[in-house]
C-alpha cells in the first residue's frame, strides 16, 4: 500500500470519499525553522521597503506648485505638469520613447532630449551675447537649484525660459506634421495648449536631472543622464555600489555552494526517495467539470500568444523601417509603433497570466481530491470576465492613442508602461483575479481545514492570493501621481509581483505537479518551496529598487537596490545546479515506471524555464543592474534583451508547460499530436535564442558602447537607431521570428484547438480520490515516510 493510501489514518488527508469530517489537523511536514526563516526574511525585507516608501514620498525630486520667471511671471504650474504627464501616457508616448530612462526604445528619452536641446539653445544664446566661457556659464545655469521648498516655487532664468519657448515649437513640429517620419501618427498632439503641457512635463524632469539636490553635489537623478553640458557624470555612489554588488554576488554564491555542499542531502530534489510508479495514462484519469473548462482558457491563451507575437513582429519591423510596413500605409495608420508595442507588452502579461489562472483551476481538484459543484460554471464566468478586460482594454488603448476626442478618462486612457490598462480595466482585472481566488478557495476549503498552514495546500492558496494582492498595488500609480512615486509603485508590480510572488506561485505549482505525479515526496517539495521563498525574497523584494536609480528618488534606493538585486542571481545559480539533479530524477523515475511518462514535453518546457531563468533573468539581468552599467544603458536594447529572455524564456515557457500538462489529460491518447509538441518546443526555444543572440544582445552591446563613447543622447537618437548597421541586425532577426511564430505559436494553437475539440471526452467526476495520477508499484521502505505522516 502506498503512502497516499495510508494518509487518511494520519489526519493529514481526508476519508475515502475525499471529505474531512472531524479528522485532526495535519502536522507541519518540515521543521519550524523553515517557517521562521521565511518570516524573518519577509519582515526584514518589507520593513526596509516601508522605510524606502517613506523616503520616496518625502525625498524624491520636488514637483513645484509653479515655475516662474525671475520677475515672478508664471511660466507653467503643477497642473500643467500633471496634464502633460497624462497626455504623455494617454497618447502612448512611453511606448515610443522613454522618460527618466523608462519606456520604449525607438523614440528618444524625453528627459535627455529636452536637457540636450535646451542647453544647446542656451549655449548658442550665450555665445551670441559674448558671454565669457559660455560652456561654464551653461553648466552653472542648469546645475544651480532655484527651487524654494517653502513656497514650492521654481525659478527659471531668462535663458531657460527662452529655451522652453523654443522647445515648445520643436515638440509642436515633432508631434504634429512631422510625427509620421518619426514613426508616430501624424498630429499625435497638435493642440497648442497640450504642446505647452507636454513640454512642461519634459522640462520639469530635465530640470531635476541637472539641478543639484540640496546638500549634495549631484542632481536629483544621481547625475543621470550622462550630459557633459551640465557636468553630469557617474557619481562616487555609482562606482562604489557597483563594486560592492559584485562582492555580494561572488560572496553570496560562494556561501550558497558551501551550504549546498554540506547539506545537499537535506535540500533539493531527492531521486533516491522516489518510489517506482505506474503513471496513469491520459484517458484513465477522470476529470472534473472545472478542469474541462480550462480547455477554453488554454485556447484563448494560445490565440492571445499568436496575436502578441504578430504585433511584436510589427514592432520589430518599425525599428528596421520606421515609416512604412512593406508599403501598406493603412497598417501604419491603424497600427503605429506605440500602439503595436502597447499591445505586445500587454498581451504578453495577459496570455501568461491567463495560463497560470487556468493551471490553478486545473490543479485545485487534484490537491483537494474533489470538486464542489458549480466550479465549471464559475470558471466559464471568469473566462468571460477575462475576455472583457482583454479585448475591452485593447480597444480603449487604440482609441486613446489615436486621439479620438471622446475617448478620455479612466475608461480609455492608458496608464504607465506594463500597467497600460486604463484604470477601469485595471480595477476589473484585479477584481477578476480575486474572483479566481474565490474559485480556488471554494475548491480547496475542505482540504484546507485539515492542513497545517505551513503545508503545501495552504502555501498553494497563499501564493495564489499574493497574485491579485500585489497586482492591485499598481493602482497606486495613477496618471496624475508624482512620477517618482508612480515609478515606485509601478515596479512593485513589474518587479516584485513578477520576479518574487509570481515566481513563488509558479514554484509551488511546479512542485505540486511533481508531488501529484508521485515523483517527489511532499516533504521534499515543501523544503524546496521554503528554500526558494527565502532565496528569492532575500534579494527580490529590496532588489526592486534597482529600477529606481535615476527616477528622482534618494541615493539609498540605488545603494540597496544594487546590493540586493545582485543577490537575486544567487538563487538562479542554485536552481541551475538543481536542474541537473531534477533531470536525473526524471530519467531514473521514467526507467522505473511500468507505463510511459505522459508529460515529456511539459517537463522539457520546465527544463527550458530553468535555462532561461539563469540566462535571461540572471546573467542578462545582472548585466544591466549594476549601477555603473545601468547609468549608460537604461532604455537601450540591452534592457529589451533582458526583458525578452526573462519574460518569454521564463514565464512564457512556463505558461506553455502548464498548458501542456493539462492538455495531456484533456486530449485523448490517440489524438495527442506528439510531433506538434516537439516542433513547438524546439521552435520556441531556438526562435527565442535567435532573437536574443542574433539581434538584441549585439544591438545592446553596440548601443552601450556608443552611449559610453559618444553620449547617451546620441545613442538614443533615431539617427543612430536607424543606422545601416543596426538595420542589418534588425533584419537579421527575421528568420528567428518566423520560426518562433510559424513553428512555435501556431502548433501550440493547434494543440489547444484539439483540447477544446475533445475536452468533453472521457469520464467526468467530482470525486478524484487519492493519488489520481499514479499508482505506486513497490512498498515504501521502513523509515522513509514523510515526517508529517509518521
Amino acid at each position: 500500500m502506498s503512502i497516499a493510501e495510508k494518509e487518511p489514518a494520519t489526519g493529514s488527508a481526508g476519508g475515502p470519499d475525499g471529505t474531512w469530517g472531524d479528522a485532526p489537523r495535519a502536522h507541519l511536514m518540515i521543521g519550524k525553522g523553515w517557517v521562521q526563516g521565511v518570516a524573518l526574511v519577509m519582515l526584514f525585507s518589507f520593513f526596509i521597503m516601508g522605510i524606502l516608501t517613506y523616503r520616496t514620498y518625502t525625498a524624491s525630486m520636488p514637483e513645484p506648485e509653479r515655475v516662474v520667471s525671475e520677475s515672478g511671471e508664471v511660466l507653467f504650474d503643477r497642473a500643467d505638469i500633471k496634464e502633460g504627464q497624462r497626455l504623455f501616457l494617454a497618447r502612448g508616448l512611453q511606448q515610443y520613447g522613454s522618460i527618466l530612462g523608462h519606456g520604449a526604445y525607438l523614440g528618444p528619452d524625453w528627459t535627455a532630449d529636452y536637457l540636450r536641446r535646451s542647453t544647446d539653445h542656451t549655449l548658442e544664446a550665450f555665445q551670441e551675447q559674448g558671454v565669457e566661457d559660455a560652456t561654464v556659464a551653461v553648466r552653472d545655469e542648469y546645475r544651480t537649484n532655484r527651487y524654494d521648498k517653502d513656497s514650492e516655487t521654481l525659478v527659471y532664468t531668462d535663458a531657460q525660459i527662452a529655451a522652453f519657448e523654443d522647445l515648445k515649437q520643436h515638440y509642436a513640429d515633432y508631434f504634429g506634421p512631422d510625427a509620421r517620419k518619426y514613426g508616430l501618427l501624424e498630429d499625435t498632439i497638435s493642440d497648442p495648449e497640450q504642446i505647452h503641457q507636454v513640454t512642461a512635463f519634459f522640462s520639469w524632469t530635465a530640470w531635476a536631472a541637472a539641478a543639484e539636490r540640496p546638500g549634495h553635489s549631484y542632481s536629483y537623478t544621481n547625475n543621470w543622464p550622462a550630459e557633459p553640458a551640465v557636468d553630469n557624470g557617474p557619481t562616487p555612489d555609482l562606482i562604489v555600489w557597483s563594486g560592492l554588488s559584485l562582492v555580494v554576488l561572488l560572496g553570496g554564491t560562494g556561501i550558497l555552494f558551501a551550504i549546498y555542499g554540506k547539506w545537499s542531502r537535506e535540500i533539493g530534489w531527492h531521486a533516491e526517495e522516489a518510489p517506482a510508479l505506474s503513471f496513469k495514462q491520459p484517458g484513465e484519469v477522470p476529470l472534473t467539470p472545472g478542469q474541462r473548462a480550462t480547455a477554453w482558457f488554454f485556447f484563448v491563451v494560445a490565440l492571445l500568444f499568436v496575436v502578441q507575437t504578430l504585433v511584436g513582429a510589427a514592432t520589430e519591423h518599425y525599428r528596421a523601417d520606421t515609416t512604412s510596413f512593406f508599403g501598406i500605409d493603412i497598417i501604419v495608420e491603424l497600427l503605429p509603433f506605440n500602439l503595436a508595442r502597447t499591445w505586445h507588452l500587454q498581451l504578453s502579461l495577459f496570455w501568461t497570466a491567463a495560463s497560470f489562472l487556468a493551471a490553478g483551476i486545473f490543479l485545485t481538484p487534484y490537491i483537494a481530491r474533489r470538486e464542489p459543484k458549480g466550479q465549471g460554471t464559475l470558471a466559464y464566468i471568469l473566462l468571460g470576465a477575462v475576455a472583457v478586460v482583454v479585448f475591452g482594454s485593447l480597444a480603449a488603448e487604440a482609441l486613446s492613442i489615436h486621439g479620438v476626442s471622446w475617448a478620455k478618462g479612466p475608461l480609455f486612457e492608458q496608464q504607465w508602461e506594463y500597467l497600460d490598462l486604463p484604470r477601469v480595466f485595471q480595477i476589473l482585472l484585479s477584481a477578476g483575479m480575486f474572483i479566481w481566488i474565490a474559485i480556488i478557495f471554494r475548491g480547496m476549503r475542505a482540504r484546507l481545514k485539515g492542513e497545517h498552514k505551513g503545508n503545501m495546500p495552504w502555501l498553494f492558496f497563499f501564493s495564489a492570493l499574493a497574485i491579485p494582492a500585489f497586482y492591485a498595488v499598481g493602482l497606486l500609480a495613477r496618471t496624475e501621481t508624482h512620477i517618482s512615486v508612480a515609478e515606485f509603485w509601478r515596479f512593485w508590480v513589474v518587479h516584485l509581483w513578477v520576479e518574487d510572488f509570481l515566481e513563488l506561485f509558479t514554484t509551488v505549482m511546479v512542485a505540486y505537479i511533481f508531488v501529484l505525479l508521485g515523483v517527489v515526496r511532499e516533504r521534499i517539495a515543501l523544503g524546496i518551496i521554503f528554500l526558494d521563498i527565502i532565496l528569492y525574497s532575500m534579494g527580490g523584494v529590496i532588489g526592486t529598487m534597482h529600477h529606481l536609480y535615476f527616477s528622482g528618488t534618494p541615493v539609498e534606493h540605488m545603494a540597496l537596490g544594487a546590493m540586493f538585486s545582485a543577490a537575486e542571481v544567487i538563487p538562479l545559480t542554485f536552481l541551475t545546479v538543481e536542474a541537473w539533479t531534477f533531470m536525473q530524477l526524471g530519467a531514473r523515475q521514467e526507467g522505473k515506471s511500468t507505463t510511459p511518462f505522459p508529460h515529456r514535453w511539459a517537463v522539457m518546457f520546465l527544463v527550458s524555464v530553468g535555462f532561461w531563468n539563469f540566462l535571461g533573468a540572471g546573467v542578462f539581468g545582472f548585466l544591466i543592474n549594476l549601477p555603473i552599467v545601468s547609468y549608460y544603458q537604461i532604455g537601450t536594447a540591452l534592457t529589451a534583451n533582458h526583458g525578452h529572455a526573462a519574460m518569454m524564456g521564463v514565464y512564457g515557457m512556463l505558461a506553455v508547460a502548464l498548458a501542456m500538462f493539462a492538455l495531456r489529460y484533456l486530449i485523448p491518447v490517440d489524438k495527442w499530436p506528439e510531433k506538434m509538441a516537439k516542433l513547438c518546443f524546439w521552435s520556441l526555444n531556438i526562435g527565442l535564442a535567435w532573437m536574443v543572440f542574433a539581434t538584441l544582445l549585439p544591438l545592446g552591446v553596440l548601443q552601450l558602447y556608443h552611449s559610453v563613447g559618444e553620449g547617451y543622447y546620441e545613442a538614443r537618437s533615431l539617427g543612430y537607431i536607424t543606422s545601416t548597421g543596426n538595420k542589418l541586425l534588425e533584419w537579421g532577426r527575421l528568420p528567428g521570428d518566423v520560426l518562433f511564430i510559424v513553428g512555435g505559436t501556431l502548433p501550440f494553437l493547434y494543440i489547444t484547438f484539439l483540447g477544446v475539440k475533445n475536452f468533453r471526452r472521457g469520464e467526468t467526476t467530482h470525486e478524484l480520490g487519492h493519488a489520481p495520477l499514479f499508482v505506486e508499484q513497490e512498498p515504501v521502505a521502513a523509515g522513509s515516510q514523510d515526517e508529517g505522516t509518521k
